[in-house]
Order: C-alpha cells, then structure tokens, then sequence
C-alpha cells in the first residue's frame, strides 16, 4: 500500500510517517518543499520517498500525485500556526484553501479515488462559552479570525467535492495535538525550549508567555496519529469527526507542570505582549464519542509524560546545529 503524506517534514507529519513505517505494511511517499527542513525527519531518510513540490501551484501538485498514484493520503501541509494569519492572511489563504483545491482537482483530473485524510482543526469552532461543551460535531463553525476562516474553507472545499464528485473524504476536527518536535513558536514547544535553555545553556531563570488562561483539550501526538489511521480506515466519507484526547487543562497547568519537571528552581514566568493574540478562544473541549464508538480508539499516554516528552524533547537537541 502507497501513503502519500503532505508536510511529512511537520511535526504531525513526521508522527505519522513513524507510525507508518512502524506498521511495516506500508511504502511511505513524503510531499515536502525543496526548502523544508529536514530535522524532524533526519532519522527518516532512505527510508522514506521524498518528492519537493509546491503546493500551491496546481501543475507540481498534479506531478506529484501522478507520479506517486497512491493508495491513501494524509493532508498535513498547511499554515498551522494562528498567530502568523494575521498578518499574512494571503499566504494563509492560499496553502490552507487553494493548496487544498489543487489537491482535490489532481485528483479529480487523474482519476486518483483513494481515500484521503483532510485534517481540520478545533480552532474551527471558534468561540464557545461554557454551555455549550462538549463541543460535538453539531456545533456550528465560527468565522472570527483568518485561520479559522482559512480552515472552514477548506473544510467545505472538501465537503463540496465530496458531494459533486464523489471524491472519498475524511474530515476531521482535530483538539490540540502536542509532543516531541512541536516548534518552539507554539505555547508548551516555548515554554518547554525556555526551560531547557536556563537548565543547560544558563539562561536567565525566565520564561516568557502569552495568556495562559486558556482551556484545551489536549493530545499526545502519537496518540492522535494513530486515531488518523483508524479514521482513514474507518470514517465515513462526507461525515465530520471530532478527535480529541480528554486532557482537559489551562495552559497554565500546562507550564506548571513542566517547571516542577524541571532541574531548576526559582523560575520567573512573565508576559510577553508580543506573544498575546489579538483574539484568543477561551475554551475548547471536545466529546468524541462519535469518532470512538466508530473506531474503538482510545489515547493511552497521559498529560505528565507528555509534558516530559515535550521538556525532554528540546533538552536533548538545545546546542545542536540542527537549531
């Protein structure tokens, strides 16, 4: 069996090609920029297939599925990170929304029916007040900001092309999601690079943050790719999935947790202004029954070790060249 993985050199993309390459029934093919960087998957090379091409130009992505013609596929290539969509919307845009569609047209055109994996994203919900979590799949999306706006897109592209053509589908709200490899732009990836820099390097005993008051429910990433494979096995196409890990926490219980794993003492936290969103979602939590009852999936790593997966992730590589 062919799996073509987009963004196999982002942080769920490298997940999910070791997952892959675990299950030992499967040629994993990688769809990367020729400008990725390639330290989340340097352990990966010759034993994954990796093709550059440019996702939002419709001839290389056509290149590539043709050339590949694969049995299934996981779209992770995307703007993933929010704060950037506010300040590039265009290019936002244009990787979530138009890089879908060139995709969904390939395919079209090529005659390539393989079910493809499209991942959503929780910030798609957008403000949701305490009655009314568990956020389900009934719940309404949200158009408040430029990235969930980019996401809703590219969520109905695919329901659109579900509908007119048939195409095999599977869409999926995915909670947040964290682990090893996370870069150090997103919250714990910070706090934990932070913290490593004061135990090894002998930084100034500060870590800087944003609003730390919000709610998530979050994942372990090796959790999460392997809901991804049973929801490319099991899903239906066209129907909405909601995936979520049941670690209800603060961001602030996040950091706690990774300063008393820590080596050091005496740690200040102070607020960055520039770490602030302009709009930050207060509260997303998830019932994922819909998804478990289909596929039996239930994570098994709990939030401390994540949290130390996380810690020990960047102690292991501060200093290297690689960063």
């Amino acid at each position: 069996m062919k799996i073509l993985v987009t963004g196999i050199t982002g942080f769920v993309g490298s997940h999910m090609a070791d997952y892959l390459l675990q299950r030992g029934d499967v040629q994993v093919f990688g769809a990367k920029r020729w400008s990725s960087r390639l330290r989340n998957i340097s352990h990966l090379l010759g034993k994954v297939t990796l093709i550059d091409y440019v996702l939002t130009d419709y001839t290389s992505v056509r290149a590539l599925l043709e050339e590949v013609r694969p049995d299934g596929i996981f779209h992770f290539a995307a703007q993933s990170f929010v704060s950037p969509s506010w300040t590039t919307p265009k290019s936002t845009f244009e990787a979530n929304v138009l890089g879908t569609l060139n995709i969904l047209e390939a395919m079209r055109h090529l005659g390539i029916n393989c079910r493809m994996f499209m991942s959503g994203s929780a910030e798609e919900f957008g403000l949701v007040h305490e009655d009314e979590v568990p956020i389900t799949e009934d719940n309404p999306p949200s158009r408040r900001f430029t990235y969930a706006v980019s996401k809703v897109a590219q969520d109905l592209l695919c329901y659109e092309h579900f509908k007119s053509y048939g195409q095999q589908l599977i869409r999926v709200r995915a909670f947040n999601h964290i682990g090893p490899r996370r870069d150090k732009v997103f919250a714990f990836g910070s706090f934990a690079y932070q913290i490593a820099m004061i135990e090894k390097k002998g930084s100034p005993p500060v870590v800087k943050v944003g609003r730390l008051t919000a709610k998530r429910d979050f994942c372990h990433v090796r959790d999460m790719v392997k809901a991804y494979w049973l929801a490319l096995e099991k899903c239906v196409p066209g129907e909405l999935y909601c995936i979520s890990g049941g670690h209800v926490h603060t961001i602030r219980e996040g950091l706690d947790l990774l300063l008393e794993l820590s080596t050091v003492r005496n740690v200040s936290v102070e607020e960055d202004p520039a770490l602030v969103r302009p709009t930050e979602l207060p509260l997303l939590v998830a019932d994922s029954s819909k998804f478990k009852r289909l596929t039996n999936w239930e994570p098994t790593i709990p939030f401390r070790q994540t949290m130390a997966d996380i810690l020990n992730y960047w102690r292991d590589f501060i200093g290297k060249e690689m960063y």
